[in-house]
């Protein structure tokens, strides 16, 4: 392993192994000329396609060893894999005023929370 000194803290850098290692999500989807498509989103870039899925598959996980080896050796950053648990599912929002006012007014004539009902509206419109 790698020592990095950074503001006099030592910090070890992991080994090229434990980023292969990491499981990163797959976005697969149709190329509408044919075959298919595989994105790692975690990895700026990574992207191949494929005639079948296991081809793709395929392209895909070699994709992925070459683009951490790739920053591995050049000493850029690799991304850990993002997952669900990233996301708590609280979010604080800042509005003006008034339109706290209509979305409240709105839900109370709902009978509902105000929450269900900003949740429904953003439901809706993604």
């Amino acid at each position: 392993m790698k020592t990095l000194n950074q503001k006099n803290k030592q910090i070890e850098k992991p080994s090229l192994e434990y980023y292969l290692n990491l499981q990163y999500p797959v976005t697969l989807y149709p190329d509408p000329e044919g075959g298919y498509v595989a994105q790692i989103k975690d990895l700026p870039g990574c992207l191949t396609q494929g005639e079948t899925l296991e081809e793709t598959i395929a392209n895909i996980n070699e994709a992925r060893e070459l683009w951490i080896s790739t920053a591995y050796e050049a000493d850029d950053d690799i991304p850990n894999p993002c997952n669900d648990d990233s996301y708590s599912g609280k979010l604080l929002v800042r509005m003006p005023k008034s339109l706290h006012r209509r979305l409240a007014e709105t839900a109370e004539n709902e009978s509902v929370s105000l929450n269900q009902y900003i949740v429904s509206l953003l439901s809706a419109a993604v």
